[in-house]
């Protein structure tokens, strides 16, 4: 195992914003990653395992212990007839899997085209659009708990809303200071035949559909949940705050649930667009705006 010291962590996030890992390893597999929680525990550190590092704002002051960079994106295929079972590693990217499956022929993760981040990452926080979502795909799961490889029941994940049993779990280690969560090794997901061309046209309209709605540059994605009924970008922008800038980061003018790094931004400057969007939103409406993205430092 390489662990490097005082690794930069902005080059591993999609906001391209962050301070230093005090140590910082890759792991590709479940040995390696009990290797690195081992390590940790022995020294006392605090864990945080990061996939794709798609929907994450790591603050400029770093992560004062062991950043686990997981890395495993093996993929085996079962095919039986019209229907097939993929199984995945966890560290394999979301959009590159469906593009792969579907160029095979095989259906069920098309929805995910363009989507940002790992199955990891996705499984964790319940990822969807366009009419899918991950509650709906997955079939099971293997996940890293205590040291011991475990088999998840879709139910066990206890998906809701861009959330899941383990993103609860991890906001419950955060308030009591726990070390390490359970970690996702991989997935299995259903998937069934379909005509090549047909998948192709799907897979070129949600693609369509999420450029012409993205903003350019480096972020996060979508920075808040969805409240019930409403739209968290509509209400952002109805508060008057699209294309707001603080510092180097400003509230997307295409898509107000969106916050770019203009280049050079700090964390602190997201940080204050976020409490202005929230301040803002919970003034004119009465809502407040639950964020999506996981802060860490």
């Amino acid at each position: 195992m390489r662990c490097l010291e005082y690794e930069p962590l902005a080059p591993y996030t999609s906001w391209r914003i962050g301070g230093p890992a005090r140590y910082f390893v890759q792991a590709t597999g479940a040995a390696e990653l009990v290797q690195a929680l081992t390590w940790a525990d022995q020294r006392d550190l605090p864990v945080f395992v990061l996939g794709g590092g798609s929907n994450v704002l790591i603050r400029d002051t770093g992560f004062n212990g062991l950043v686990v960079r997981v890395r495993g994106h093996d993929m085996r295929l079962e095919t039986r007839g019209d229907e097939a079972r993929a199984i995945v590693e966890s560290g394999a990217p979301m959009a590159g899997t469906a593009r792969r499956l579907a160029r095979q022929g095989w259906a069920g993760l098309e929805w995910a085209e363009g989507l940002p981040g790992t199955i990891g990452g996705a499984l964790y926080g319940n990822a969807g659009c366009y009419g899918g979502d991950i509650a709906t795909s997955l079939e099971r799961a293997w996940v890293l708990v205590n040291g011991e490889t475990q088999e998840w029941s879709v139910e066990r994940f206890a998906f809701g809303y861009r959330t899941s049993a383990l993103k609860r779990m991890r906001a419950d280690a955060d308030s009591v200071s726990a070390r390490h969560p359970p970690i996702i090794l991989a997935a299995a997901f259903r998937l069934r035949r379909d005509d090549l061309t047909a998948l192709a046209q799907r897979m070129e309209r949600t693609s369509h559909e999420r450029r012409s709605k993205t903003p350019w540059g480096a972020s996060c994605g979508s920075v808040f949940k969805n409240p019930p009924g409403e739209s968290a970008g509509r209400l952002i922008e109805a508060a008057g705050l699209k294309g707001m800038r603080i510092g180097n980061a400003e509230i997307a003018a295409r898509h107000a649930n969106y916050i770019i790094n203009l280049g050079g931004a700090s964390s602190d400057d997201v940080l204050r667009l976020i409490d202005l969007a929230r301040e803002r939103v919970l003034a004119m409406t009465g809502i407040e705006l639950e964020l999506e993205i996981q802060i860490v430092g």
